[in-house]
Order: C-alpha cells, then sequence, then structure tokens
C-alpha cells in the first residue's frame, strides 16, 4: 500500500526557521534508511505557507488568498510517499524518526487511494485514461532527473 506522512508545521517552521545542521543531518540518515528499505517513493519540505496560496472553491468562482494561513498544526511543512505492506507498518518507519522541527510536532500518516477502491466507478476508459497519465508522469519525472 502507499501512504503518505504529512509532517505538520509549527510555529517555527511557518516563522521560516531553518533547521540546524544536525537536524538536517539526522533526517539524511533516515531518508537513507527509507531508500535502502525500498520504503521511500518521493518526500519534500515545504516553504511556509506565508510563499503559498488556496484556490477556495464556492460557486462558480474561484477565489485566490495568499499566504499566511493560520492555525500552523493544520498546515503541512513536508511530506513523503512510501511504499508499505501495512499502516502499523508505515506507524513503525514514523517512529524511529528524529522529530522534525525543534519543537513538539505532528506527523500524519494518510493511505493514498489506488484503483481498486474506486470499483465500478474507475471504467476501463478511465483506468486506460488513468495508465496513460501515470506514464506521462514517470516520463517527466525522468526527463527533469536527466536535467
Amino acid at each position: 500500500m502507499r501512504v503518505m506522512v504529512l509532517v505538520k508545521a509549527t510555529p517555527g517552521s511557518e516563522a521560516g526557521q531553518m533547521p540546524s545542521q544536525e537536524l538536517i543531518e539526522q533526517m539524511m540518515s533516515y531518508n537513507e534508511q527509507l531508500a535502502e528499505a525500498g520504503i521511500m517513493l518521493a518526500g519534500e519540505g515545504l516553504t511556509p505557507s506565508s510563499q503559498g496560496a488556496r484556490v477556495e472553491f464556492s460557486g462558480s468562482e474561484p477565489k485566490v488568498v495568499s499566504g499566511p494561513f493560520e492555525n500552523p498544526g493544520e498546515l503541512v511543512a513536508g511530506f513523503w510517499i512510501w511504499q508499505v505492506e501495512s499502516l502499523e507498518g508505515a506507524v513503525d518507519w514514523v517512529k524511529r524518526m528524529p522529530n522534525p522541527h525543534d519543537e513538539s510536532s505532528i506527523v500524519e500518516i494518510r493511505p493514498i487511494f489506488e484503483d481498486e477502491d474506486f470499483g465500478e466507478q474507475l471504467t476501463p476508459e478511465l483506468r486506460e485514461r488513468e495508465a496513460r497519465l501515470r506514464e506521462r508522469e514517470a516520463r517527466i519525472q525522468r526527463s527533469s532527473a536527466g536535467a
């Protein structure tokens, strides 16, 4: 199963405080362990919400709202996508990680929907379109990795 591991923001990360060199080294070692175990598919840190935007949908006109946004604990400061055997396995890996911030923090784990989760609503035609999109994504990733 694939999961998204969400590192929640903190007041410090939202203020743009960068991690210490020690924490960067610890997280690098942790990421190397994930990669060696064949678990990590992707992972990145995110800039503070002050550098982002939201698009709110209500009615026919989307509304753009610039950051910063309130409630840091509800925001995402970074993420991973992992391939694991189970949610429990993902929890075990998260419990091994260093605290991703220099203050109290929360890491959330959420399973990613797979095609079979959609049942009959994902028709053979839609499955084929999805496969073409994934192939296109893979080509883009390969070409940007070589750039």
